[in-house]
């Protein structure tokens, strides 16, 4: 890159950078070289930013655990509108699968950083359980409406839809049928048997 050109969003490039090159390469060649040839600038552009490597990554699972969290914090709003199953596949594909694969694959490598995510943005905020609280909260809030069997387990539906999420994330399809399978899966995990009348 030119010298004097001013980089847009710096962070956001080199955090952008870093799910290139999990998503080519995987999370066991990340290296501060790598990231910087993968967004093109001057390698000192990530130090300038962050005080080391480690830094950069704790403000990279912070950031994208932070925008999952927002991504899906109003789903729980949601109840009572559209089906259950429409409102929990728009909260789930809400959030780029690129983003999905490399925060879950740096966090799987990186396990340390979970700590640093935790600390930062509280117990509920970690990866992928962000969505998984939020998916409770909104089944929990749907079960008070009669839209949910007073019996379902909210807590366990929660972290089967999260589990397949991770599943199809890290299957690596492409994001027509990772969006198929989603909505074909919850749509199943959201068919309750009609109630019977006493």
């Amino acid at each position: 890159m030119p010298r004097g050109v001013a980089i847009p969003e710096p962070r956001q490039q080199l955090f952008a950078a870093l799910e290139g090159v999990i998503g080519r390469d995987g999370p066991s060649r990340l290296t501060g070289r790598a990231v910087t040839q993968e967004a093109g600038v001057a390698t000192g552009l990530l130090y300038t930013h962050f005080a080391n490597f480690d830094d950069f990554l704790l403000g990279y699972a912070v950031d994208r655990t932070f925008q999952i969290s927002g991504l899906v914090a109003g789903l729980p709003d949601r109840a009572g509108s559209d089906t259950v199953a429409e409102n929990l596949s728009e909260a789930l594909l809400a959030t780029p699968m690129d983003t999905l694969l490399a925060l879950t694959r740096l966090l799987a490598f990186r396990p340390d950083l979970t700590a640093g995510v935790r600390a930062v943005l509280g117990d509920e905020a970690d990866g992928l359980a962000a969505i998984e609280h939020a998916v409770a909260r909104y089944l929990a809030a749907e079960r008070n409406l009669g839209r949910v069997p007073s019996g379902a387990d909210t807590q366990a539906l929660a972290l089967a839809v999260v589990a397949v999420l991770h599943h199809i994330v890290l299957s690596g399809e492409t994001e027509a049928a990772a969006r198929t399978r989603i909505r074909r899966t919850t749509g199943a995990l959201t068919a309750f048997p009609a109630s019977t009348p006493t």
